[in-house]
């Protein structure tokens, strides 16, 4: 998190570069490079990559709890990552506000709990739309009753099981919701000063938008930091679409119908003759009757076979196989 100026350190910024104290010139030509102080206390745990393979995670997510919110609010439903960073604990639960909702899951079989937090006018929204009205939140908040906790627990569940399907490639859950917590104060899953990755959710339910926040401590995820990296979960996904493709596509191909025809010969005649044709008439093919028939798969000669019957229908027993090269 970058440091954020006061308005009065602006104003005596531009103070400055207005009266020639500060000339922005020099500044981009200095030599000299910028030097970042590093917080020794606060150890940058989680680093770009994790960040970034935890935003392809969540796009998954995202895209099953969209379609999952759809089925139950029955409104256009769009989820998207907005961000993701890394703080401490105490920052994050500094940031909320009361009253709050805040679903307790427990990572099995990682140790520890993640957090999930739906901002407050989402949840009015989507209690309102689960029970008959038009899905707008309140304009004043207040505690939630027993029977919209009730609903929350129902919609945290369905949230909860759609983490599974997202995590496959990384290890396998079975989390369970522990609690949901409206105070902030009663949801402290980790050590204030612990380091934890937000990934933030953006999700509108028709007109009404709000954010998701997904919290992960570092000690919950530790076990399996060196897979959230974009090499090994995109080698991971090949590997498996690989084996999958394959698997899929021959599934496929043994329940294609394809036409096949036996030519038993051809002839040429004139449409004369064509027109005179009758009942019991013999047109003289170009192939004795101890001469190979031509077997066609689609528009491509494929075998040889001679004919035949099995029972009450014609056939014909394959010979040979034609290669291509033939």
């Amino acid at each position: 998190m970058g440091d954020v100026l006061s308005q009065n350190e602006i104003d005596s910024l531009l103070q400055a570069l207005s009266t020639g104290e500060l000339d922005v010139e020099e500044m981009k030509d200095s030599p000299d490079k910028q030097v970042k102080n590093y917080d020794f206390m606060r150890p940058a745990k989680f680093s770009k990559e994790h960040l970034r393979t935890l935003e392809i995670i969540f796009e998954h997510y995202g895209r099953l709890l969209s379609t999952q919110l759809q089925v139950h609010m029955r409104k256009n439903v769009q989820v998207q990552v907005a961000s993701s960073e890394t703080v401490t604990f105490s920052e994050f639960s500094n940031a909320l506000s009361n009253p709050v909702i805040l679903g307790i899951i427990n990572f099995s079989p990682l140790p520890g709990e993640i957090i999930l937090e739906i901002q407050s006018n989402l949840g009015y929204a989507m209690i309102d739309r689960m029970l008959g009205g038009q899905g707008t939140p309140l304009d004043k908040t207040r505690e939630f009753s027993e029977i919209e906790l009730s609903i929350l627990d129902r919609i945290m569940l369905m949230c909860m099981g759609l983490l599974r399907e997202p995590w496959l490639n990384v290890v396998e859950l079975d989390p369970y919701l522990e609690r949901i917590e409206t105070n902030s104060q009663f949801a402290q899953i980790v050590a204030p000063n612990e380091m934890i990755a937000i990934v933030t959710l953006n999700i509108k339910i028709g007109e009404v938008e709000g954010f998701m926040n997904v919290c992960l401590p570092f000690v919950t995820v530790e076990d399996v930091m060196d897979k959230l990296n974009t090499k090994f979960w995109f080698s991971t996904i090949q590997e498996e679409e690989g084996e999958g493709f394959q698997e899929n596509i021959e599934a496929m191909l043994r329940r294609v119908e394809i036409p096949v025809k036996a030519v038993l010969g051809q002839s040429s005649i004139s449409v004369w003759d064509f027109s005179l044709l009758q009942v019991g008439d013999v047109i003289r093919l170009d192939r004795s009757i101890e001469d190979d028939l031509s077997i066609y798969v689609g528009n491509l000669k494929k075998f040889t076979a001679l004919p035949g019957v099995n029972k009450d229908n014609y056939a014909v027993r394959v010979t040979s196989v034609l290669r291509e090269e033939e």
